[in-house]
C-alpha cells in the first residue's frame, strides 16, 4: 500500500461533489438561528440585547462557554466602534467559532504503509444510524479508490447482519461476517486477517449498538481492539463514536461514558439534516476534546461528507 495524507484525498472528493449538500443539510439550523442574528444586529445593542444574543446561542446548543464567548466577543466589537454592520459582526461570530474548530484536526489516521489495513472500529448505541455509517463510509472510501472490507461484528442483531451484507453487495465491497450470537471480537479478528490476506486498504468494524450506561457492554468494546491487535499487531486506528445530532445534550453524554470506556478517536455526527441545532456541532467538540470526522448530511449513500470547517461554518450563516 501507499500511504497518502487521508483528509486532503477525502477533503478533494468532499469539494468536488458535496459542498450543496452541507448547505442543504443545514438549512433548518440556518432559518431558525441566522435570520435571528442578522435582525439582532440590526437594531440597538446595549445590556439587555446582549442578554437576549447570548439566549440566542444558548438556544442554538452552542453551549454555556461558546455562548459567553461569542457575546463578549461583540460587546467588545460595539464598544470600540458602534457603527459596525451586521456583516462585521457576522464575519467576527464565524472567525472566532472557525479557530475553535481547527483546534480538533478532522483527518484521519494516514493508511498504513505496510501490509496492514487501517481500521476503523464504529461505535455507538442503537439508532443513531451506525450500520447505515459503515456503508456511508464504505462507498466514501470506494469513492476514493480504496479497496474496502467491513466486518459484521454486530452480532446481537440478526437484522444488523443482514443489513451489513446487503450494503456490501450492492456497494462491492468485501464483507466477513459470523453467525447471530456469535462472538463479535471472532468475527473482528477473522475480518482483520482476511483484509491482510486480500491486501485491503481499510477494513470498518460495524459493532453492537450499546447502551452507554451498560458497563459490561462497553468492556465488550475492549475485547473486540484487543482482537485487531492480536490478528495485526496493532489496535484500532481509529475508534469513531457514532451521535445523533439531534439529541442535543444527551450525545455529549453518550460520547463521555464511551470515551471512558473506550477512548475515541473522533466522532461521526449523523442527522443534522433533521431538527439539529447547528452549534451542537461546536459544543460537542469543546466539551469532548474530540474532533467530528464526519457529519451526516441526509439519507443517501453519498450523504456523509469529511468534516470541513470553514464550509461548515460558512454554511451556518449564509
Amino acid at each position: 500500500m501507499v500511504p497518502f495524507d487521508s483528509k486532503l484525498s477525502m477533503v478533494f472528493q468532499f469539494f468536488k461533489t458535496s459542498f450543496s449538500k452541507v448547505k442543504s443539510a443545514l438549512s433548518h439550523a440556518r432559518s431558525l438561528f441566522s435570520s435571528k442574528l442578522f435582525t439582532f444586529f440590526q437594531g440597538k445593542i446595549d445590556e439587555r440585547t446582549l442578554e437576549q444574543l447570548e439566549q440566542l446561542f444558548y438556544e442554538a446548543d452552542f453551549g454555556v462557554k461558546t455562548s459567553v464567548e461569542l457575546t463578549a466577543k461583540v460587546k467588545e466589537l460595539h464598544q470600540k466602534n458602534p457603527k459596525l454592520k451586521s456583516e462585521d459582526y457576522l464575519n467576527a461570530i464565524k472567525s472566532h467559532l472557525i479557530s475553535l474548530l481547527e483546534k480538533y484536526p478532522a483527518n484521519l489516521a494516514n493508511f498504513p504503509s505496510d501490509n496492514m489495513p487501517l481500521m476503523l472500529l464504529i461505535v455507538g448505541v442503537n439508532g443513531n444510524g451506525k450500520t447505515t455509517t459503515v456503508a456511508k463510509l464504505s462507498y466514501l472510501f470506494k469513492q476514493n479508490d480504496k479497496k474496502i472490507l467491513v466486518a459484521a461484528a454486530d452480532t446481537f442483531r440478526a437484522a444488523a447482519i443482514d443489513q451489513l451484507e446487503m450494503w456490501a453487495n450492492r456497494l462491492g465491497v468485501d464483507i466477513v461476517k459470523g453467525s447471530p450470537k456469535s462472538d463479535p471480537a471472532a468475527v473482528t479478528f477473522d475480518a482483520v486477517k482476511a483484509a491482510i490476506a486480500r491486501k485491503t486498504d481499510a477494513v470498518i468494524i460495524d459493532t453492537a449498538g450499546r447502551l452507554h450506561t451498560k458497563i459490561p457492554l462497553m468492556q465488550e468494546l475492549e475485547k473486540i481492539k484487543r482482537s485487531c491487535l492480536k490478528a495485526s499487531g496493532h489496535p484500532p486506528h481509529e475508534t469513531l463514536l457514532v451521535l445523533d445530532a439531534t439529541t442535543g445534550q444527551n450525545a455529549i453524554d453518550q460520547a463521555k461514558q464511551f470515551h471512558k470506556f473506550t477512548p475515541l478517536t473522533g466522532l461521526i455526527l449523523t442527522k443534522l439534516d433533521g431538527t439539529a441545532k447547528g452549534g451542537i456541532v461546536v459544543a460537542i467538540q469543546r466539551e469532548l476534546g474530540l474532533p467530528i470526522k464526519f457529519i451526516g448530511t441526509g439519507e443517501g449513500i453519498d450523504d456523509l461528507q469529511p468534516f470541513d470547517t470553514e464550509t461548515f461554518v460558512n454554511n451556518l450563516f449564509e
